[in-house]
């Protein structure tokens, strides 16, 4: 018989395995499997209204490219300083979206008094809408320390969880990193964090 603690080291394990597993496709994977539309050109389809169930465009001029490129130079001295920049692009381009989509109050979190309130996100939006502006920012060479991987999920309510997901980027390191907008409201930075430290949380 297996111990208790045992059990939950095991099933932790195999949970974080799954979830690499998860990450190791290709990011532009996702889009077919969960209603969005992955970035084409110098646009990006943001999903809104819960689970994707809207999709409006968002287009990047010269100027919005020339913005994101600068955001994210200034994490060019390190893998560390380049997730920081991260951070601060993401939060840039939720607010550049929010008049376009109607998302500038979305709020963060578990929300599910405003499911299919077109301007509101739940974690499927976000992990999707995140992956779009990575992947913009990729394609054009922006990033240096990271590579865009597909988006995972977490929790099946069996474990106690609800389900959840996240973008996620890899160092050239090799270390794996949640990058999750979900949890905070739109234009704020979002959570980055190892992603065995973000597969492992209750929440």
């Amino acid at each position: 018989m297996i111990r208790s603690s045992s059990a939950f080291a095991l099933a932790t394990l195999f949970l974080v395995s799954g979830c690499a597993g998860q990450a190791a496709g290709p990011p532009r994977s996702w889009y077919a499997a969960h209603d969005g539309v992955a970035p084409r050109a110098d646009r990006i389809y943001v999903c809104h209204a819960f689970g994707c169930a809207r999709k409006t465009a968002v287009s990047y001029s010269g100027k919005d490219l020339a913005a994101l490129r600068r955001i994210l130079s200034k994490g060019r001295a390190s893998p560390a300083a380049e997730r920081k920049a991260i951070a601060d692009a993401v939060a840039w381009a939720e607010r550049k979206a929010g008049p376009i989509v109607g998302s500038d109050s979305d709020v963060g979190g578990f929300d599910l008094q405003n499911s299919g309130v077109p301007g509101q996100m739940d974690c499927l939006d976000e992990a999707t809408n995140t992956t779009s502006v990575l992947l913009l920012a990729a394609d054009r060479g922006y990033l240096v320390h990271h590579t865009v991987l597909r988006p995972v999920a977490r929790g099946f309510f069996l474990d106690g969880r609800y389900p959840h997901a996240t973008a996620v980027i890899r160092s050239t390191g090799g270390e794996t990193f949640a990058v999750d907008s979900w949890p905070e409201a739109n234009g704020i930075k979002p959570v980055i964090q190892p992603l065995s430290v973000w597969f492992a949380a209750r929440s």
